[in-house]
């Protein structure tokens, strides 16, 4: 979608883009750069949540201790450390 800036700088979001995303009157963002030149615009606090999930996940199955060929391995269901039982 494409969308407008005004001489104020202003962006109107798309209604399709809002409603998909739940935004509404008066709501705030969270708008960033992006390594590669776009712009990232989020719900605030949204990365946070994101990134705990991440540990939370991390937390669980710890990967710190494995080699990137043991890591590899495992991805691949080629660890028989990992591999599921049969019968």
């Amino acid at each position: 979608m494409t969308t407008t800036i005004t001489q104020k700088g202003q962006v109107t979001l798309p209604k399709q883009v809002r409603d998909a995303v739940g935004l509404k009157p008066g709501d705030k963002v969270e708008v960033r750069a992006t390594a590669s030149g776009g712009i990232y615009i989020e719900k605030p606090g949204k990365r946070d949540a994101y990134k705990a999930r991440l540990y939370a996940l991390a937390a669980r199955r710890p990967i710190r201790d494995m080699t990137t060929d043991e890591l590899m391995e495992l991805s691949r269901g080629e660890s028989e450390s990992f591999r599921p039982k049969k019968g």
